[in-house]
């Protein structure tokens, strides 16, 4: 297979990588922060770079390496900006800017997933092989004494010898490097690991910003719908994407509809539910019916706690969760199932249950528990 052909590891299917991403919707506070910092001088050399999954982690640590490698101060002997940047924006036709675009920037590493040639599939994790690679780039990119940026995309993802090799550099960073992990769960990561770098936090994106940021991926919803997809995507970007691509507003009616009866939910609907997610090509739909399902028990979670969603995300929602989270008693039992059926569904998918009964078995939870819930 051919490099152009290889997928990568860290492009939502269908949507611009993140390099390709210009502009960067609602996460200003986190902008200014790094800019403060490198303004000050005394820029730390390892971020952390957390959030939800979509909201622009890997876009804002693009556009922070196009920025670092294009300052003035990126090569030696060059004079020192005289006013400290304003902003992160680089300009496209800038030449570290096609260089990194072209993933041909000298001074940037990217460490992700691999294709395995053996397997001809993405490797599910970051393996030591990969993140020995840096101790290559370091030593042929010092020659210059520019500056040199590495991305770690996401650092979740590195299987436990890739995190104690990226350790190891961490601990005694070369000069004039600065690292960028971006993870979706840092508490997943070594503890030395988060405690050398300084985080920096993304947060949801409002209504606004999705749509904005929809739009300027290429996606242009119908009235409405982008409130809708803001609202299942809990203001993720990346999320609305997916949810778009693979109908998911359509699979979340379906299941609030499976349970619109609930503790009498429609059991043929269910079981209907349950076989659409089975055979090879339905693998994508049922790791969104999987985030749904999480999605539905946070939105019952937050309604028994007295802050119901401001958007329905399908019509008929907002009276489905009313009757089923009715106070902050059956708040609490909603948050409970959200944290077991989470870590039933990450099971299942480790262990390969058959996913038709993994989600049936969902689904049946969820309506045993609105017994307790909200008792009819």
């Amino acid at each position: 297979m051919s490099d152009e052909d290889i997928p990568e590891p860290d492009r939502v299917p269908g949507a611009p990588h993140p390099r390709e991403t210009r502009a960067l919707y609602g996460q200003d506070a986190a902008e200014a922060e790094f800019l403060r910092a490198y303004a000050s001088g005394r820029l730390h050399h390892a971020w952390l770079l957390t959030g939800p999954r979509g909201v622009g982690k890997a876009t804002l640590a693009w556009r922070i390496a196009r920025f670092l490698l294009a300052q003035p101060d990126a090569g030696p002997g060059l004079p020192v900006a005289p006013e400290p940047p304003a902003t992160l924006d680089v300009p496209a036709d800038h030449p570290v800017a096609r260089r990194v675009a072209a993933l041909s920037e000298p001074g940037l590493f990217l460490l992700r997933r691999a294709w395995d040639d053996k397997a001809k599939r993405l490797k599910q994790v970051i393996t030591v092989d990969e993140a020995r690679r840096l101790r290559g780039f370091f030593s042929m990119s010092s020659a210059d004494g520019g500056r040199r940026v590495v991305i770690v995309d996401p650092a979740d993802e590195m299987n436990p010898s890739a995190a104690n090799a990226l350790l190891k550099v961490l601990e005694e960073p070369p000069a004039r490097a600065t690292f960028l992990l971006v993870s979706h769960a840092p508490d997943r990561l070594l503890p030395t690991i988060r405690s050398r770098c300084r985080t920096l936090r993304l947060s949801p994106l409002p209504v606004p910003d999705v749509e904005a940021a929809l739009a300027a991926a290429g996606f242009t919803p119908e009235d409405g719908d982008a409130a809708r997809l803001a609202a299942l995507s809990q203001g993720s970007v990346g999320e609305a994407l997916r949810l778009q691509q693979l109908d998911g507003p359509d699979l979340y009616a379906d299941l609030a509809a499976t349970l619109h009866e609930a503790p009498r939910m429609d059991r043929p609907r269910a079981l209907k539910l349950a076989d659409s997610m089975v055979g090879r090509d339905a693998a994508p739909r049922f790791e969104l019916a999987l985030h749904l399902i999480d999605t539905l028990l946070a939105r019952l979670a937050r309604t028994g706690a007295g802050l119901p969603p401001p958007v329905e995300a399908v019509p008929g929602e907002a009276e489905l969760l009313a009757r089923l989270a009715p106070d902050h008693a059956a708040g609490r039992i909603w948050a409970d199932l959200s944290q077991s059926l989470g870590a039933r569904g990450r099971h299942g998918r480790a262990v390969n249950l058959d996913p038709s009964a993994l989600l049936l078995d969902m689904v049946l939870s969820i309506n045993d528990t609105a017994a307790r819930a909200a008792p009819r």
